[in-house]
């Protein structure tokens, strides 16, 4: 159990630290309005600290500097919300003024205004469509041989499948579509294609003159992608962090990055509603021990509908990047509930 006096000055070691990206020494401290004690209580409890394993020596420095089981005692304990800005308030409500009427898209803007307001890299993950349901299909000509299969489900999400359109009427495409909507209206995207070669393919067979062209295309565009997308934004920002100045170890996180599928995808999935924090180790990734990851995952009536995460330093701000988590989460649950049922 840490006394009040080694309380407060591993919080403004930490924040110090988060600030500074310095070893932070005794005689910093001392200079610390918040800080009373004689530079001899210091030295002692900052060596107490140490051998508690909160702290720890660096080989370029005589200050100390936060170890993971310090960022982890002090994310659980000490830290403190920051107050958000109205600049910051105006900055993620933006994300639906443009008035997306995507779950996918808001999730993705939201993740790329929040790198905009951290200065980290943000990663998010959009909803899984599985068990997603088809509210309505549309077919837009482009020209004489290409059409656009504008694929809308009950959450909002839209997906837009380009595909070969064989010589057909107008009047047939708009009968095609009929036929389409009133077949499949309502059925989960695992089960499209299946649906649509058992039971629509009988009905086009009757009303359309062209019909095996169209069964071969449509059943290739009804094929819909039904896991999480990962979108990232502010990728290279990690490169303005000191600690991945080293080749070595930004290569080894860009290769995560890069290949977000084998590792990232993996560890995002697994996180419950709610925000989570990860520091170092604990992300389980060779690659991240010189990162954190903080991850908000956002549910409707407990649907998941989408995770945020912010990748950092472990020196990350995490008062700032929770507090901003937060606010934007609260904003996402009434438009996305709104947007849910609509």
């Amino acid at each position: 159990m840490l006394t009040e006096r080694q309380l407060l000055i591993l919080q403004v070691i930490i924040d110090d630290f988060i600030r500074s990206a310095q070893p932070v020494g005794s005689r910093t401290l001392s200079k610390k309005e918040e800080i009373s004690f004689s530079s001899a209580t210091i030295r002692n409890e900052m060596a107490d600290l140490e051998e508690l394993g909160f702290i720890e020596k660096t080989h370029t420095s005589s200050g100390r500097v936060p170890s993971e089981k310090g960022y982890r005692y002090y994310v659980d304990h000490l830290l403190s919300p920051n107050r958000i800005t109205v600049e910051d308030m105006s900055t993620l409500r933006s994300v639906f003024a443009d008035r997306i009427f995507e779950l996918e898209k808001v999730i993705q803007k939201s993740a790329q205004i929040i790198s905009d307001l951290t200065d980290y890299t943000s990663i998010a993950l959009g909803p899984e469509f599985k068990e997603h349901k088809l509210r309505k299909l549309e077919i837009v000509p482009i020209n004489q041989e290409t059409a656009v299969a504008i694929i809308i489900t009950d959450t909002g999400h839209v997906e837009n499948r380009l595909f070969h359109l064989p010589s057909i009427k107008n009047s047939e495409i708009e009968k095609l579509m009929n036929i389409l909507n009133d077949k499949l209206q309502g059925v989960p995207l695992y089960d499209l294609r299946n649906k649509f070669f058992k039971e629509v393919s009988i009905v086009l067979k009757s009303h359309i003159e062209n019909f095996e062209g169209i069964l071969a295309q449509m059943g290739d565009t009804l094929n819909v992608s039904l896991h999480h997308k990962l979108f990232f934004s502010g990728k290279t920002k990690i490169l303005n962090q000191p600690e991945f100045h080293d080749v070595e170890t930004f290569k080894s996180l860009m290769s995560v990055i890069e290949n977000p599928y084998e590792r990232l995808y993996h560890i995002m999935r697994k996180n419950p509603s709610g925000i989570h924090v990860k520091i170092g180790r604990e992300i389980n990734t060779s690659a991240m021990e010189n990162c954190s990851l903080v991850t908000a995952t956002y549910t409707v009536e407990e649907e998941p509908i989408g995770t945020i995460a912010v990748l950092g330093p472990k020196r990350m701000d995490y008062s700032r990047v929770i507090t901003l988590l937060n606010y934007l989460g609260n904003d996402l649950t009434t438009v996305l509930t709104k947007l849910y049922h609509s």
